[in-house]
C-alpha cells in the first residue's frame, strides 16, 4: 500500500477544510459584529480585496493547523491512521489546537472591542499587571459565560473532528494505481504550498515571497486593512519579531536637520559607544507671565477622552458642557495630539517629553530606561504632587514617578479615605475631593504642581452611588451612534467625567487657589468609538481620532482666552509651562514651547498610529498628515479634513518632502531619545 494514500488524504483535506470554514466565519462575525466598516460605505473595491488577503491567511493557519496530523499520518512504519497511541496524539493535538485558536480568537474579538487593534505582542504588556488585567476582564466582560462558550466549542469541534476522522481514516483505502495515488498526493502537496504562500502568481522560484501581514493594509486605511489580519497569525509575526532599540547611524546621518527641529546645538561627534543628545539650555522667556507670585499648575489627565466626545469638537449631543465652558475662557489648543495611543504611554510623554515608541512593551516597563529626565525638575521652588484613584503600579507608571521626578509625592490606591468602587480604585470624584483636600490644607508658602490622573471615563464604566447629584441619560443607539458613541455606558462616563471636572472648579474656587493656577487639562487618547458622522472621513479613516484628544490651558486671571490653530503634542505642555512661568530648563527631548515659533514653518508633531513590531508612523500638521512604514516604505500624505482618503503626494510634492523627511527623523530620533535622555540616579 502507497505510503500515503486516499483515507489520510480525505482526512487532510477535510480537516483543512473544516479550520477554513471555522476561520472564515470567525472573519465574517468579526466584519459583520466589531469592524467599522462596510460595503455600504463606498470603498467595495479595497474591502473586498482585503477580505480575500484575509482568507487566504485563513487558508494558511488551515494549512498549519493540519501540519502536525499530517506529519502523523505519514509516519513510515507506524502512524496515527492504525497505531492507537499515535490516534490519540492526533486527537489531543487538534483539541489543544482548537482551545488554543479559540482562546486567541476571544481574546482579538475583546482586544479590538475595547482599542480598536487587532491582537498583537504589544498585548503582553498587560501580563506584566496580571492581577489587574485579570480583574478589569472580570468586571468589563461575562467571563463565565465566555469560557462556557469557549469550552463547549471546542467539545462540540472536537466531536466533528473525530466523526471526520471515523468517516476517512477508517473507511477501507480505494484501489487506484499508485501513479494516481503520487499524482494526487504531488498536486495536494503543491495546492498546500501555494495555499501557505497565500499567492499563485508572480512567484520568484528562487526566493518565493509568502504573502505577509502588510499585504492586509493595501488600502492604506488601517480600519480596512483589520479586515486582513489573522489574529493567530499576527500574533506570531509580532512576537517573533525581535526590533532593533534605534537606529543610530540613521540618526547621526540627520543629525543636522533633526538639530534644526528641535532649534539645538548640533550634536557633537560621538563614540561608538556614546549617542547624540540634542540638549539645548532654554533661557527665561520673554514670554514669561508678569506675576509676582508664582502661579501653581494642576495637570489633570482625562482618561479615554478623545476630541470626537466632546462639544468643543463638535460632538451633536453636547455631552461635555462643563469642559466647554472652560475652552471658552481658555487657551485652546484646537489641534492637540497625543503622540501614542494608550495611558502609561501618555504618562510617560507627558512627563519626559518623548513619544513612547516602544514596541513591544510600553516604556514604563522597562527598567532600562529608568530614571528619565523631566523638565518638570527645573519646578524646583514648587511642592509637587502624582494623584491617582488606584494603583500606579498598574504599567510600573510609579517607578517612573518616583524614580525621575525629584520631590514628587505620589497619592494611591491604600491611602484614600473614600472606598474603592472598581478596580480603577476610587471614584474621580472621590479623588477630587480629596485631592482639594490635600491642597486646601497645604502650606501657603510654596507653588504646587499637582498631576491628577482620572480613571472614571474607562472600562468597566462605573456609577459610583456617590455621585453629586449626576443623573443618568438613555439614548436610542442611532441617536449614539451619530455622536460616536458604542453605548449608553460610554456616552454616561463621559457626561460624569465631565460632570466631575465641574465640580473640582468649584471645590478650587471655595478652597481659595483658583485664581493663581493653571489648570492644563488633556485626553490620553481616545475611547473606543463606533464611528463619527459630524467629522469628515479621513479623520477616522487615518486613525487620527484615536490621538486627537482636548488640550486646555485654563487660567483665566493669569492669560487671557485664544486659540492655537496649529498642530500642537501633548510632549509640548511641560516646555510651555516652563515658558510661561519663567523658569529656565535644560530639553534633550522632542517637545518644544508652543509660544517659540517653529522653525520647520508650520508646525509638524510625531505620531505613532499603529503599534507594534510594524508601527505605522507620521507626523501631522493643521491640515496634513503624512504617514509611512517605520522603515520609510509605503508613504502618503492626505488632508485631515478631507471625506476622501486621497494621496496627496504628486499634487503636493515639496509638502510630501517636508514632512516624510521629519517623519521617520522624529520617529528614529524619539527610539533613541529613550535611551539618551536617562538621568543619573
Amino acid at each position: 500500500m502507497p505510503s500515503l494514500s486516499y483515507p489520510r488524504l480525505r482526512y487532510l483535506l477535510g480537516g483543512t477544510a473544516m479550520f477554513f470554514v471555522l476561520f472564515a466565519s470567525l472573519r465574517a462575525g468579526f466584519y459583520f459584529g466589531l469592524s467599522e466598516v462596510s460595503l455600504r460605505d463606498g470603498d467595495t473595491a479595497n474591502i473586498l480585496e482585503t477580505l480575500g488577503v484575509g482568507l487566504r491567511f485563513d487558508l494558511r493557519l488551515a494549512l498549519l493547523s493540519m501540519l502536525p496530523p499530517a506529519l502523523l499520518l505519514s509516519l513510515p512504519r507506524k502512524n496515527a491512521q492504525k497505531t492507537p497511541w499515535l490516534r490519540r496524539c492526533l486527537r489531543a493535538w487538534l483539541l489543544c489546537a482548537l482551545f488554543a485558536i479559540g482562546l486567541i480568537y476571544i481574546v482579538d474579538f475583546g482586544y479590538y472591542a475595547w482599542l480598536g487593534l487587532r491582537l498583537n505582542a504589544s498585548a503582553l504588556r498587560f501580563l506584566g499587571d496580571a492581577w489587574i488585567s485579570a480583574q478589569l476582564l472580570w468586571e468589563h466582560y461575562p467571563v463565565v459565560p465566555i469560557v462556557a462558550a469557549l469550552l463547549a466549542g471546542t467539545a462540540a469541534l472536537s466531536f466533528l473532528f473525530v466523526r471526520m476522522e471515523t468517516a476517512t481514516l477508517d473507511r477501507p483505502p480505494l484501489a487506484r494505481p499508485r501513479w494516481q495515488v503520487a499524482l494526487l498526493t504531488a498536486l495536494c502537496v503543491i495546492g498546500g504550498l501555494l495555499g501557505f504562500l497565500g499567492r499563485a502568481s508572480n512567484i520568484n522560484p528562487a526566493n518565493p515571497v509568502p504573502l505577509r501581514w502588510n499585504d492586509a493594509f493595501l488600502s492604506g486605511n488601517t480600519r480596512i486593512g483589520a479586515l486582513g489580519l489573522n489574529p493567530v497569525l499576527f500574533l506570531w509575526d509580532t512576537w517573533r519579531t525581535s526590533p532593533d532599540r534605534y537606529d543610530l547611524a540613521y540618526v547621526r546621518s540627520h543629525a543636522k536637520e533633526i538639530a534644526a527641529y528641535l532649534d539645538a546645538p548640533l550634536p557633537t561627534p560621538a563614540t561608538d559607544e556614546e549617542l547624540p543628545v540634542f540638549s539645548r539650555e532654554i533661557p527665561v522667556q520673554a514670554h514669561r507671565l508678569p506675576v509676582q507670585k508664582p502661579p501653581n499648575v494642576i495637570f489633570i489627565m482625562l482618561e479615554s477622552l478623545g476630541g470626537s466626545a466632546t462639544g468643543m469638537h463638535g460632538n451633536p449631543l453636547d455631552p461635555t458642557p462643563n469642559l466647554d465652558a472652560l475652552a471658552r475662557q481658555s487657551w485652546f489648543l484646537r489641534n492637540f495630539y497625543v503622540p501614542v495611543s494608550g495611558t502609561a504611554k501618555t504618562v510617560w510623554a507627558s512627563i519626559t517629553g518623548i513619544p513612547d515608541v516602544t514596541r513591544s512593551e510600553s516604556a514604563t516597563r522597562n527598567p532600562l530606561l529608568l530614571p528619565q529626565h523631566t523638565i518638570l525638575n527645573a519646578f524646583k521652588d514648587y511642592d509637587k504632587l502624582y494623584a491617582i484613584g488606584g494603583s500606579a503600579g498598574w504599567a510600573n507608571m510609579s517607578a517612573l514617578i518616583k524614580s525621575s521626578i525629584a520631590g514628587m509625592i505620589l497619592h494611591e490606591e491604600g491611602e484614600w479615605k473614600s472606598p474603592n468602587i472598581d478596580v480603577w480604585g476610587i471614584s474621580d470624584l472621590a479623588l477630587f475631593r480629596e485631592v482639594d483636600a490635600l491642597l486646601r490644607n497645604r502650606s501657603k508658602e510654596r507653588p504646587f504642581f499637582a498631576i491628577i490622573q482620572t480613571a472614571d471615563n474607562h472600562p468597566p464604566f462605573t456609577i459610583p452611588p456617590d455621585n453629586d447629584g449626576f443623573a443618568l441619560k438613555t439614548l436610542p443607539d442611532e441617536t449614539l451612534r451619530q455622536a460616536s458613541f458604542r453605548s449608553n455606558a460610554q456616552y454616561n462616563a463621559v457626561r460624569l467625567l465631565d460632570h466631575n471636572l465641574g465640580r473640582f472648579i468649584e471645590m478650587a474656587k471655595q478652597s481659595g487657589y483658583y485664581d493663581n493656577t493653571i489648570f492644563v487639562f488633556y485626553g490620553d487618547h481616545n475611547g473606543r468609538i463606533a464611528e463619527i458622522p459630524f467629522k469628515p472621513r479621513a479623520y477616522t479613516e487615518l486613525n487620527l481620532e484615536s490621538l486627537h484628544v482636548p488640550g486646555l490651558i485654563h487660567a483665566p486671571a493669569l492669560i487671557s482666552p485664544r486659540v492655537t490653530e496649529e498642530a500642537v503634542s501633548l510632549i509640548d505642555l511641560l516646555p510651555t509651562m516652563a515658558g510661561l512661568l519663567g523658569l529656565p530648563y535644560r530639553n534633550a527631548t522632542l517637545g518644544r514651547d508652543i509660544q517659540i515659533p517653529a522653525p520647520e514653518g508650520e508646525r509638524a508633531v510625531p505620531l505613532v498610529l499603529r503599534e507594534g513590531a510594524f508601527p505605522l508612523i507620521g507626523v501631522v500638521t493643521k491640515t496634513h498628515l503624512l504617514h509611512m512604514n517605520a522603515d520609510g516604505t509605503e508613504a502618503g500624505l492626505f488632508a485631515v479634513d478631507a471625506d476622501e482618503t486621497e494621496n496627496l503626494a504628486e499634487q503636493n510634492p515639496a509638502e510630501f518632502s517636508r514632512l516624510s523627511a521629519l517623519a521617520r527623523e522624529l520617529h528614529e530620533s524619539a527610539r533613541l531619545m529613550l535611551y539618551s535622555n536617562k538621568e543619573a540616579p
